[in-house]
């Protein structure tokens, strides 16, 4: 092409390439609270026994596929991964994306009125290069699939970022066989690879009927199906403001905002406390958690990616003080049949055993431990149990990733607490012939190159954490 048709594309790609909206006017860092008396605390954990042989129990998404069945006037979803790269069938794996994907087509089959809404990630479709079945299938029979304009939202790794958006967003994303699927079968092109070196997601899990709402760090991914996560359904309350959060959404990906006409909720005057948070107002409200614990409260943290610098000081801080903290990391080794090198957990971990703070392994067997739950127990006779889609890293806590969590406050008899408490208590301890966790030793890791990877990738963006 003769330089000068290329200047005049260039000079166009510059303004286009600084058409990013803050977070603020694209509708992220939400913040909602109601009250609520039917809530339910979901776990699915995996094991293995003295034999090595590895086992889950799992709740989340037959919760979810009850929401669906009771659900009368709409189902809004929002799900990162949906997907079945990588999936082997195999025991203790379940094809959850199949298996949602068909009690979605069966619920609009038998109840056609219901609106149905699925907003997700363009991870799923390796950014343009492959077809979704079963998203195609979706849009076949009236569903609505919004695809998450990940261009507008703010660079969390603006060394490529800005150049990507110079020199190759332009030419759009399509097609193409150049490069392997890094995740899984097929071949993709490279303007697909180059997208998703801009590490940047619609990373939220939440689920909203006009009955109840769900937010779970759990992904309707069937490689995904072993990993342990938790999640928080709430029954009867909350729903529209869920609606107004995944508007924003809805909106900047060019679809217009969900205004359910019907919701079946008041305005409850009632029951424990629940808040509705995302992208840094998660950040704000762990950071509040840490800061207001006291000596004697309990602090008790399982987390899949842990690397925030300014939440790993509040944890020291917290356990300098005198509350009694704990925490269980994932040992950042398996990844789908491919091994891990440890960062940035191994690194964070260092930090936090440094500052006397107890920790432990989850011992994972190819799956993850992908819970990121934060309990805090307070000597006044409340908790409060944060859980949902948000890492402890700068990329999910700082307005880049689209984000979502639940915070409910209770009384420390809440069976909902109770429950949570227990959980972690087993991971922590184990119990007869169900290993969950192993010693810190177990992965402790002192060298100083993956060190300085950790430190790199969190404060520049150049990572996949």
């Amino acid at each position: 092409m003769p330089i000068w048709k290329i200047i005049p594309v260039l000079l166009i790609s510059i303004l286009l390439g600084g058409c990013v909206s803050s977070p603020e006017k694209l509708g992220l860092a939400y913040s909602g609270e109601t009250r609520a008396e039917d809530v339910e605390f979901l776990v699915d954990e995996t094991w293995v026994d003295t034999n090595g042989v590895r086992h889950v129990d799992q709740e989340i998404f037959d919760s979810v596929y009850e929401m669906i069945d009771q659900a009368e006037q709409f189902i809004l979803l929002d799900l990162f991964l949906m997907n079945d790269f990588g999936y082997e069938p195999g025991p203790c794996m379940r094809p959850l994306t199949q298996e949602l994907t068909d009690k979605l087509l069966e619920k609009r089959k038998t109840n056609p009125e219901v609106e149905i809404i699925f907003i997700t990630d363009s991870v799923n479709t390796m950014y343009g290069s492959l077809e979704s079945p079963q998203f195609s299938a979706m849009t076949n029979v009236g569903i609505q699939v919004v695809y998450t304009d990940l261009n507008k939202m703010p660079d969390s790794n603006p060394i490529y970022s800005k150049p990507w958006r110079l020199l190759a967003k332009p030419f759009g994303v399509g097609p193409g066989s150049m490069v392997k699927n890094p995740m899984g079968e097929g071949r993709v092109s490279m303007r697909s690879i180059m997208k998703l070196l801009n590490f940047k997601a619609n990373h939220r899990k939440v689920v909203v009927t006009d009955k109840s709402l769900l937010l779970t760090s759990a992904n309707p991914h069937s490689a995904s199906s072993a990993h342990w996560n938790v999640a928080l359904r709430v029954n009867g309350a909350g729903m529209a403001m869920t609606c107004e959060m995944e508007s924003a959404v809805l909106q900047f990906s060019g679809s217009d905002a969900f205004q359910p006409l019907e919701v079946s909720e008041g305005v409850p005057m009632v029951g424990n406390r629940v808040e509705l948070l995302s992208e840094i107002k998660i950040r704000e409200k762990v950071l509040e958690l840490l800061d207001q614990a006291e000596p004697g409260d309990r602090v008790d943290l399982c987390m899949f990616y842990m690397s925030e610098k300014d939440v790993i000081k509040a944890f020291g801080k917290a356990k300098k003080r005198g509350v009694d903290v704990r925490v269980i990391l994932d040992p950042s080794k398996d990844s789908f049949g491919r091994t891990k090198n440890g960062v940035p957990n191994r690194q964070s971990a260092a930090k936090l055993v440094k500052a006397g703070i107890p920790l432990r392994w989850t011992d994972t067997h190819g799956e993850q431990s992908h819970v990121k739950m934060l309990y805090v127990e307070r000597s006044d006779g409340t908790g409060t149990l944060l859980l949902g889609s948000c890492n402890y890293t700068r990329r999910n806590m700082n307005n880049f990733n689209c984000e979502a969590n639940l915070a409910l406050t209770a009384p420390l008899d809440d069976p909902n607490l109770v429950r949570a408490r227990e959980a972690f208590d087993r991971w922590w301890n184990n119990e007869p012939n169900r290993i969950f966790t192993v010693d810190y030793e177990t992965y402790k890791d002192g060298n100083w190159w993956r060190k300085f990877s950790a430190w790199w990738g969190e404060t520049t963006g150049m990572s996949i954490f």
